[in-house]
């Protein structure tokens, strides 16, 4: 891949997404200011959610308030409001991907519409009301993996094997859907937390870096040189968007749910990484070898379709091209980024005692060491 000419900007490290810098601004201020954060109890919680309704909807009842497994990022609890049931999503001081609660109320509020995802409901953007920047949006049944038997590693998305009629029926839907959200036209919604890189140019992918080497620089506890090399390698090469979409941003196995009876899927979640940009950047994160499973000899993207596979049924159902070199450029980046949350954000989140998932994230970290390794092979083979 040539570098791109005429790049002069691609040393730039302040030119970013306005609501991204606002985020790590807001970031580091609470870094500062913050002690030893320790997991909320339930029932404060439950505390919260009654004086919080009592305002919201006098006449509503809160009940059943319990803690929900799993998330590297957020504390989330299930409640009942009127025998409804809804989930809370808190924030923690640090978190393995610091976002932004008002974007992914937007973009929930806006693509449920579209595509299968929860409905953001309630919004505490500084958490004045619940304590902790929150959001409050309606549950969806369903599960992340097969239950029986038992696939994959603890961690969901990772490793994760389907039985070849559930493929058959999750597969088509997986690619629709994110064919689905590229497709709706951005421009027509009220997304007003939102900026659009500019189509046409290397702005799309120049954002992306220097967010990426912004987290590497506020957050790394040990330099890396594999870090420089990379960044610098980015900025050689930045591909053109020539129309900006709504990237999802973490799209795979383990951040949707299916109806296992039917094969249904019933919701994406885990939307916070949401903004505008490249549609291959979706394309790249999911085709990390993280997310590939080798089952019955061959890889499998998310466990779901072999590689080329994904790629025609992505461009067949949503109509746009694939650049196998611009892909190839957003599968190094996504490493990087990967890199970046887990050596970096996760160690130190961990070791500040700055996030309730201290002991994952820990388990983490090392992680990080193999998206090295992976980038110093793909590096290689780009010659």
């Amino acid at each position: 891949m040539a570098p791109t000419a005429g790049a002069e900007h691609v040393l730039d490290r302040d030119e970013m997404d306005p609501g991204v810098r606002a985020l790590l601004r807001r970031k580091a201020e609470k870094v500062a200011a913050h002690a030893t954060y320790s997991p909320i109890d339930t029932a404060d919680v439950e505390n919260l959610l009654r004086d919080f309704f009592a305002d919201e909807s006098p006449r509503s009842t809160v009940r059943d308030v319990q803690r929900m497994g799993g998330g590297a990022s957020k504390e989330q609890f299930l409640f009942s409001l009127d025998d409804a049931p809804y989930v809370l999503r808190l924030d923690p001081i640090e978190t393995a991907a610091e976002t932004d609660r008002r974007r992914e109320f937007e973009v929930l509020n806006t693509y449920s519409t579209w595509v299968p995802a929860p409905r953001a409901i309630w919004l505490d953007e500084s958490g004045s009301r619940l304590g902790q920047p929150a959001m409050i949006m309606n549950f969806v049944a369903g599960v992340t993996k097969p239950t029986a038997p038992a696939t994959g590693p603890n961690v969901t998305g990772l490793g994760t094997s389907f039985p070849q009629d559930l493929r058959a029926k999750l597969a088509p839907q997986f690619v629709h859907t994110l064919a689905d959200l590229h497709r709706v036209d951005w421009r027509e919604l009220d997304l007003p937390s939102f900026h659009a890189p500019a189509p046409g140019t290397t702005q799309a992918a120049l954002w992306q870096v220097n967010w990426m080497s912004r987290v590497w620089r506020d957050d790394h506890v040990q330099d890396s040189p594999v870090v420089a090399v990379v960044d610098r390698w980015l900025r050689r090469h930045l591909p053109v968007c020539e129309s900006p979409v709504m990237v999802h941003g973490d799209y795979r196995t383990g951040n949707f749910l299916f109806d296992e009876s039917t094969g249904r899927i019933t919701a994406i979640l885990d939307w916070e990484w949401a903004h505008l940009g490249d549609h291959h950047e979706d394309l790249g994160w999911m085709t990390q070898r993280l997310y590939m499973t080798h089952q019955g000899g061959t890889d499998l993207v998310c466990g779901l379709l072999e590689r080329d596979e994904l790629i025609e049924a992505y461009e067949r159902d949503s109509g746009r091209k694939v650049d196998r070199a611009t892909l190839r450029w957003y599968e190094i980046y996504n490493a990087y980024k990967s890199m970046a949350i887990t050596l970096a954000t996760s160690v130190k989140a961990a070791r500040d005692g700055a996030n309730h998932q201290d002991a994952l994230l820990s388990w983490l970290g090392p992680a990080g060491y193999r998206f090295a390794t992976e980038l110093c092979a793909m590096l290689e083979e780009e010659g």
